[in-house]
């Protein structure tokens, strides 16, 4: 038998779940004693969440609750990607958080030179914003999974479209 398996390496992220827990995020931030008279926001954006508070204690508050409003719905935290903190109008304070999609050019060939410098009999590729690994047999793609998740990339990665 001499075809060939792939999968690829993504970063993707369901926005659908990211309303969800920053509207959760929102709600227990209302609901939260050491929140209540504060100017506190969280608006989601096309794909940025903008935070802004009274202060910067509050501010990283806001940042803890809705990390664990993501890792809750099976978001990676990853996938945040947080800005400085900046001076807001009347004493207040805000941050922008990117959320990342895709692997950049620059982790797609860090990801390649890594697959390509462990030895294992699989060909990496970089298609668009993900990469490709194709091998002959699947143990070999089973251990450059595990090898891409034994390392942090600073990115989630998934393994999708297994054949």
């Amino acid at each position: 038998m001499a075809s060939n398996y792939s999968f690829d390496v993504v970063s993707e992220v369901d926005m659908q779940e990211v309303d969800n827990a920053v509207n959760q995020a929102l709600k227990e931030i209302s609901q939260r004693y050491d929140f209540k008279g504060s100017k506190t926001e969280l608006v989601l954006g096309e794909d940025e969440i903008r935070i802004s508070s009274d202060d910067e204690f509050k501010l990283n508050a806001v940042v803890e609750i809705l990390r664990s409003k993501f890792v809750k719905r099976g978001l990676s935290v990853k996938a945040l990607d947080l800005g400085k903190v900046e001076k807001g109008s009347l004493g207040t304070v805000r941050q922008v958080g990117k959320i990342v999609k895709g692997i950049s050019k620059e982790k797609a060939k860090e990801i390649v030179s890594d697959i390509k410098n462990s030895k294992i009999k699989v060909q990496a590729q970089i298609m668009d914003n993900q990469v490709r690994v194709s091998g002959k047999d699947k143990d070999d793609l089973q251990a450059a999974i595990n090898l891409l998740k034994g390392k942090d990339y600073n990115v989630a990665l998934q393994f999708t479209n297994y054949r």
